[in-house]
């Protein structure tokens, strides 16, 4: 189309609606909000922009932290109070955590922190015009629920679900579609006064390598892993938040051989405990900070002491890989373990003291680590990306956007 030739006027002229619309190709516009930039939402976020761009490589995808973005002194408070909570008194978030009289009563602030960030929000869709907005995180779901309704905007507003307990702050008024991870979460979403078909059932999205079973023996021999010796791997998310250190002394002491692998994130000072510790032990220990090839690590592993979070849990439900969970954070955490103890994928140790007796007593019982092995495949869903970028490449391109 000629650059000095509007849309508009080509869709004014009379009986040539169909024949224009064969004619103008509008290019689909899809804006991804998460929060914290060392995140599972960020991860999933990665993981629909990765999908999309591989299906239809012309589309624009930006990914921004909706509450960064919009108040990003905010996010630092909340943040360190989190952290700080989750770490010192943790009963305290799990009384917060999807209380309804917490829900109710913060009703105010919410609508306060919606209504306040409508000017921020006006900058970011001016800038990118979407015609499809795709939320890994409640809170920018339902600021830009609020700025929909508000602006009476024609665009389709996605909420993606990064945990296995929905909770009741991603309820908004506004959200066309809820991206769930099972059956379950439906059924509660359906409770709280959902459409049906409003909730889709497509899993937690990660990144398709994991779907990938790899070749063990190239993977082992170029970390120098023997793959006759179980392989434990030890995760604590982004932040290597949990009692890595004590699983670690634990597992040394155990008379069963075995073979650790251990991801610290941003802890700099469980990596420098680390690289002392490995020096004089007589077990194998790998340390990484970051690890890129997560998925390697999966496959090669007989089991994994990890955060139950969201995605972590995806990619081990999808790569068939058993989980022990050690004292779990009240609220996502907790109820993500509840899941997982529920189906047979994984167990739950209350006594950090008693990891190395349980993890020996669960390397001795190869059938039991079978049937934990196919009850996570079974439930794994490792397509979850692609399916939410088919549901926004199939949706409508808005004239408005």
């Amino acid at each position: 189309m000629p650059q000095n030739i509007l849309e508009e006027d080509i869709l004014s002229q009379p009986h040539k609606e169909e024949d224009m619309e064969k004619k103008i190709q509008r290019k689909r516009k899809v804006l991804l909000m998460y929060i914290t930039k060392v995140s599972g939402h960020r991860q999933a976020t990665v993981a629909i922009q990765r999908a999309l761009r591989e299906l239809d490589p012309t589309i624009d995808v930006p990914g921004v932290n909706g509450f960064g973005y919009t108040y990003p002194i905010l996010e630092k408070v909340v943040n360190r109070a989190y952290m700080s909570v989750i770490k010192r008194t943790p009963k305290v978030w799990d009384f917060l955590y999807d209380n309804p009289n917490i829900v109710k009563k913060s009703q105010s602030i919410k609508k306060f922190l919606h209504k306040t960030s409508h000017k921020k929000l006006d900058k970011l869709f001016s800038e990118y015009h979407p015609d499809t907005v795709v939320c890994t995180q409640a809170f920018p779901c339902g600021m830009v629920a609020d700025y929909k309704i508000a602006h009476k905007l024609n665009i389709t507003l996605i909420g993606v679900l990064t945990d296995f307990a929905p909770h009741s702050f991603w309820i908004n008024e506004g959200v066309d579609y809820y991206v769930v991870p099972d059956d379950e979460a439906r059924d509660r979403f359906i409770k709280k006064g959902v459409a049906p078909d409003a909730i889709k059932v497509y899993g937690i999205p990660i990144q398709a390598k994991f779907a990938v079973q790899l070749d063990k023996q190239p993977i082992a021999e170029s970390l120098g892993i023997d793959l006759d010796i179980p392989v434990v791997l030890i995760m604590g998310g982004g932040q290597g938040l949990g009692p890595i250190k004590e699983v670690v002394s634990c597992l040394q002491k155990i008379q069963a051989p075995l073979q650790m692998i251990v991801i610290t994130g941003v802890n700099h000072k469980l990596q420098k405990w680390l690289a002392h510790e490995k020096k004089n032990s007589s077990k194998k220990i790998i340390c990484f900070d970051y690890a890129k090839n997560v998925d390697e690590l999966m496959e090669i592993a007989t089991l994994i002491v990890t955060k139950p979070g969201g995605l972590t849990t995806s990619e081990c439900l999808t790569k068939g890989l058993p989980m022990v969970i050690v004292n779990p954070i009240p609220g996502q955490e907790m109820r993500n373990t509840d899941f997982l103890l529920k189906n047979g994928m994984g167990i739950r140790i209350d006594k950090t003291s008693d990891v190395g007796e349980e993890i020996e007593l669960l390397l001795k019982s190869p059938d039991r680590l079978a049937l934990m092995r196919k009850a996570a495949l079974a439930f794994g869903k490792p397509h979850a990306a692609y399916d939410v970028a088919r549901l926004i490449l199939d949706g409508p391109v808005h004239p408005s956007s």
